[in-house]
């Protein structure tokens, strides 16, 4: 099938998901995960109707983006080490992966020097995996609180990876998980804090992702076909 095809059969499913979920399909982001994927195959699936796409390397990020319409916003979904952030910064329109309070700070100032406000989302651990980043659920709040004092660090919400599994439905705790978290933050009516993303799903499980809450999907496969 064509990415044209994919991205189709992808917003149907997502569409079907929210029906289910009583939700509206206007509440869900689908981010196309075009890491690896020549610029061709980019632009394919934005002419598709694709409008966002997520990216884990910095390089790929700044090679590709000047390179595509001006429209196309590009998000970074991946591990981002400290010294890179500068070069992130002018090429983003969210950081999904804030993993460490020092990353959030090295953000601040590296978007105060750019006269720029950065959306994050901050990257939680829902499963304790050893081999993820991220914050454990417990030490979310607390992250929170530290980093909202950012004046150029606009927290909008939460991303998690889930684990690798064959059944989607594994997924689901930790779905209702990140939610629930997400939900707990947002009564406390934290300044400079809005809990209106929640980054999480994939190729593998988006569609229970969908059903129990979130409003950005990564889908890089499903879209692209296998790298």
């Amino acid at each position: 099938m064509s990415i044209s095809e994919n991205l189709t059969e992808v917003r149907e499913r997502i569409a079907r998901a929210c029906e289910r979920s009583g939700r509206s399909v206007e509440d869900v982001t689908l981010i196309a995960v075009s890491k690896t994927k020549p610029l061709e195959d980019l632009l394919a699936a934005y002419h598709a109707g694709a409008g966002d796409f997520g990216e884990n390397k910095v390089q790929e990020i700044v090679a590709k983006h000047p390179q595509m319409p001006s429209d196309a916003k590009f998000h970074m979904i991946g591990h981002l080490q400290r010294n890179k952030v500068k070069q992130v910064i002018p090429h983003v329109v969210m950081i999904h992966s804030v993993d460490t309070v020092r990353l959030a700070e090295q953000i601040e100032q590296d978007a105060a020097k750019a006269e720029r406000i950065m959306d994050i989302l901050l990257e939680v651990n829902v499963a304790e995996e050893e081999s993820k980043f991220g914050f454990r659920c417990e030490e979310v709040e607390a992250a929170v609180r530290q980093i909202c004092v950012s004046p150029h660090v606009r927290i909008r919400g939460l991303m998690t990876i889930a684990p690798f599994v064959d059944d989607p439905e594994e997924n689901r705790d930790v779905f209702r998980k990140l939610y629930q978290l997400s939900v707990d933050i947002k009564k406390k009516n934290i300044d400079n804090v809005t809990m209106s993303v929640l980054s999480m799903g994939m190729t593998g499980d988006y569609e229970v992702a969908v059903e129990e809450g979130a409003t950005m999907i990564r889908v890089g496969t499903g879209i692209f076909g296998a790298r």
